[in-house]
């Protein structure tokens, strides 16, 4: 569940709602000072509160602006006059103040990207080449986003629309793509592979529901389900055969042939005396 109020804390709302964390001021506490991540994460941070304190300075000068216009509105002629050049400079400060809250919001979106990138491939210690051979056989395209579907992060997407729930949402500042399935946690696959299977049309999205909230549900076309199933039946055929070429023999057998007599070489049988 998002802790922050997207009214009053719109930065720390993003940075907590595209990143899956709790704390965004927590943020930086498993790596150590110095390190790339920790100085990324530093300056999401930073980012985050320097956006909710423009929206706050706008929201306040927002408000006094509408102070100004109630004599205005109720016909109070006695002190329009003040009012209007009061609401003037108080129009200048709004605008002024919307072009810094813009400027924060890029910076944060850009800083969050940044971020994303140096954290490890959640996929890297699942990876093994015969799953990518039984998997991607014969399905390689030569496209740019190749990496989306490389390893095993088609079958974990597959997987993952399956269980049911699961959303492709946008983000409201910045349209950035992210998967939701309501805990407010970041399941994995990543959005981008998700987007990849939708085009190659394993996946459907349901594009009569608003992409920002709730978000598009997923889920599997028959031809998805064929390849999940397909998937699933190799994974385990490709480990039985790996466990029949390279399984040592067994400690039962060891022990058996240690019992046995040790043969010499034939000869005379040597008489008793």
């Amino acid at each position: 569940m998002n802790p922050y109020d997207a009214n009053t804390c719109p930065g720390t709302r993003l940075a907590a709602e595209m990143l899956g964390v709790s704390e965004v001021s927590a943020l930086n506490i498993a790596y150590r000072p110095g390190e790339p991540l920790y100085r990324a994460a530093t300056r999401v941070i930073r980012a985050a509160y320097e956006l909710d304190e423009r929206h706050d300075r706008v929201t306040h000068t927002a408000q006094n602006a509408l102070r100004l216009l109630g004599p205005v509105g109720r016909g109070e002629l006695g002190g329009a006059r003040v009012s209007y050049a009061l609401l003037r400079t108080a129009v200048q400060q709004i605008g002024n103040l919307l072009a810094r809250q813009d400027r924060a919001c890029d910076q944060l979106v850009e800083d969050i990207s940044a971020y994303r990138r140096l954290l490890p491939d959640p996929d890297a210690a699942e990876r093994s080449t015969t799953q990518v051979h039984e998997l991607d056989q014969g399905r390689s395209s030569g496209r740019d986003d190749d990496w989306a579907i490389a390893g095993n992060r088609r079958l974990r997407a597959l997987e993952a629309v399956e269980a049911g729930g699961l959303r492709l949402r946008l983000t409201a500042i910045g349209d950035d793509p992210y998967l939701s399935d309501g805990t407010g946690l970041r399941p994995q696959p990543l959005a981008a592979t998700v987007r990849r299977l939708v085009a190659d049309g394993l996946l459907q999205q349901d594009s009569s529901e608003n992409p920002y909230r709730p978000g598009q549900l997923l889920s599997l076309t028959p031809h998805g389900e064929a390849v999940l199933r397909e998937a699933r039946t190799a994974t385990p055929r490709v480990s039985a055969a790996l466990s029949r070429s390279n399984a040592p023999a067994a400690p039962g057998a060891l022990a058996d042939s240690a019992a046995l007599p040790v043969t010499t070489a034939v000869g005379k049988p040597s008489r008793s005396r």
